[in-house]
């Protein structure tokens, strides 16, 4: 087996391979595609097997979390587990871009807690976040911080973090409390660029999510505005024998205040393909650097 490059997620000490797992392509049928239990068993030993030692879910990907409990809990020493609170518990209707009401008063979070260690069948949590970029306000209204910091003394969970985005990041980042940020960020969504390393520089681990943009350079992907920037930036002239999905992965592995980045699938071969991506490491930081260029000239023509 390859060793994989790993990072030190921030504060939290923990070396963490530089590609993770994000299993919100878990989901099931109720919220996302129809999964087949042999493919799921595979993909998650598949991702044990490679090297990969971090997983992020959440209780808001639908089977997601039962999954992992039912397939991998018997390797719990072989992964760092990060999921959510907030989310909302029971069932609710699905809209797959976080339009749904997450609530961070102190029963809530210890319920939803409670839910998520019997589902993966663990005792503890390596990293909660909370869900959804709540506001300072929402946090401190609910005394939200303290309860994880309760949580975090009963050894249910380890660390604290949030996914979060402007304009709350940049108040999340000055509050000191959290361990590790989860932030969107690709060749494609580069909004937080400098944000992330902010959040890196007061100490934080950086997740950066949404590496691969969704896929919006792979065939049958290839509309909305994601497409229409990869276009304009002409980024297809600098992949120089590499795939437009090599380049947009390795790309986000370039941000140099990168902990990992959590790509999901439940495709072997795109699982593989990620691998090697990561293996071929960063773009050549005059290739990153062209590319920002072009990225940045190609979003002030859409102004």
């Amino acid at each position: 087996m390859t060793m994989l490059p790993k990072a030190t997620l921030g504060r939290t000490g923990l070396e963490v391979t530089k590609l993770g797992y994000g299993a919100m392509e878990l989901r099931g049928a109720s919220r996302g595609r129809e999964l087949d239990a042999n493919q799921v068993e595979t993909v998650l030993n598949g991702v044990l097997d490679a090297g990969i030692n971090f997983i992020d879910t959440s209780i808001d990907y639908g089977e997601s979390e039962e999954l992992i409990g039912r397939h991998i809990s018997h390797r719990r020493d072989e992964y760092y587990l990060a999921t959510k609170c907030g989310c909302p518990l029971g069932e609710f209707e699905w809209s797959g871009r976080g339009g749904v009401p997450h609530v961070f008063t102190r029963d809530h979070i210890i319920a939803g807690v409670e839910q998520s260690l019997t589902r993966m069948r663990t005792d503890y949590i390596d990293l909660l976040q909370f869900h959804a970029s709540p506001s300072i306000e929402e946090l401190e209204e609910h005394q939200a911080i303290e309860t994880l910091q309760e949580l975090k003394r009963e050894g249910k969970i380890r660390f604290i973090g949030a996914s979060s985005t402007l304009p709350n990041l940049a108040s999340h980042i000055e509050m000191g409390v959290f361990d590790a940020f989860q932030i969107p960020y690709s060749a494609l969504e580069r909004q937080h660029e400098e944000t992330i390393t902010q959040a890196a520089e007061s100490g934080a681990g950086i997740i950066l999510r949404g590496g691969v943009a969704r896929g919006a350079p792979s065939d049958g992907k290839q509309r909305g505005n994601r497409w229409g920037l990869w276009q304009r930036a002409g980024l297809d002239e600098l992949l120089d024998g590499m795939t437009r999905m090599e380049f947009i992965l390795r790309f986000t592995l370039s941000h140099p205040a990168l902990s990992t980045t959590i790509v999901g699938t439940v495709n072997p071969d795109h699982l593989a393909a990620n691998l090697d991506a990561l293996v071929a490491g960063p773009l050549p930081l005059d290739l990153y650097d062209e590319a920002k260029r072009r990225l940045t000239a190609a979003e002030s023509e859409a102004e």
